[in-house]
């Protein structure tokens, strides 16, 4: 089962660690004539091969040509942006605000042929109705304190989310059952989102399953994640967003998906499911 998302990239940036300190002891350096060679002080080596110190691009090129392998610092660098963008906060992906990020991966989700989507917590971004995206944003912006520009994001996020109903996209969707009940809305703006779900599960590109409350389990829930074909995997935490490339543990995900499916309503049960809520709501 997939390990912690924050463990997967101290993983990477541990990696990067271990390769930098392998150049340095091919160069017959301690860390602290590479500390002298590079202008830093003498504690500076140590920390970064130990990963207490994330290096930047101008210390790997500086780590690399102390020493006599400049010729690794392009792949060494790309390797580091590649570890730092695994695990990223949302505080500051949301510094100017959500609407850019929508904005931002509206490619990826334009190029993705096969959405795989776990949701344990609320409703999946591209089946988010507006009252429900708006009460769900506001929320978040006022949680982490950051601009608000919540109209626009909703709008983004409704643009971003025409994938469901042009090109050529399949989604695989596995919804909790509690997130039929979580309010982040408004009742009306609630009942809407279900009535919704309802609708585009009849879509022939839209696979929606809801996993019941009292289903017996062989995977126990998750962090939400966002599969995009075989080749990446975004894992949303509290705080932070994790972005998964890797192989094996893109597998992993994907495997847990796989399991969880086989716990899942589908077809007439995921609606009565869902009209079950939709009754609370109204009532």
């Amino acid at each position: 089962m997939p390990e912690s998302p924050l463990s997967t990239a101290q993983a990477a940036r541990a990696a990067l660690a271990s390769r930098l300190d392998g150049i340095r002891r091919d160069a017959g350096l301690s860390g602290q004539e590479l500390a002298a060679r590079c202008g830093w002080h003498k504690s500076k080596a140590s920390r970064i091969a130990r990963a207490r110190t994330a290096p930047s691009d101008a210390d790997i090129r500086a780590w690399c040509e102390a020493c006599g392998a400049g010729d690794q610092a392009a792949d060494l660098i790309a390797t580091s942006r590649t570890a730092e963008s695994m695990y990223v906060q949302w505080r500051q992906i949301h510094r100017d605000g959500m609407r850019r990020v929508h904005e931002s991966t509206v490619p990826l989700y334009e190029r993705t042929a096969r959405f795989r989507v776990y949701a344990s917590n609320v409703v999946p971004g591209m089946l988010q109705t507006a009252g429900y995206a708006t009460g769900l944003l506001r929320s978040i912006t006022a949680f982490q304190g950051t601009p608000d520009d919540v109209a626009d994001a909703v709008r983004a996020r409704l643009a971003r989310s025409r994938v469901v109903h042009e090109g050529n996209h399949r989604f695989a969707l596995l919804v909790e059952e509690a997130v039929l009940h979580h309010r982040v809305c408004d009742a009306v703006e609630m009942a809407e989102q279900l009535r919704y779900l309802q609708e585009v599960m009849a879509r022939p590109n839209v696979s929606l399953g809801i996993v019941p409350l009292g289903a017996r389990r062989t995977v126990w829930p998750l962090e939400a994640f966002y599969a995009f074909d075989d080749a990446q995997v975004a894992v949303e935490t509290l705080t932070a967003e994790v972005n998964i490339t890797a192989p094996g543990e893109v597998h992993t995900y994907l495997r847990a998906f796989a399991e969880l499916s086989r716990t899942a309503a589908y077809g007439a049960a995921a609606r009565r499911l869902i009209s079950k809520a939709l009754d609370s709501v109204l009532s």
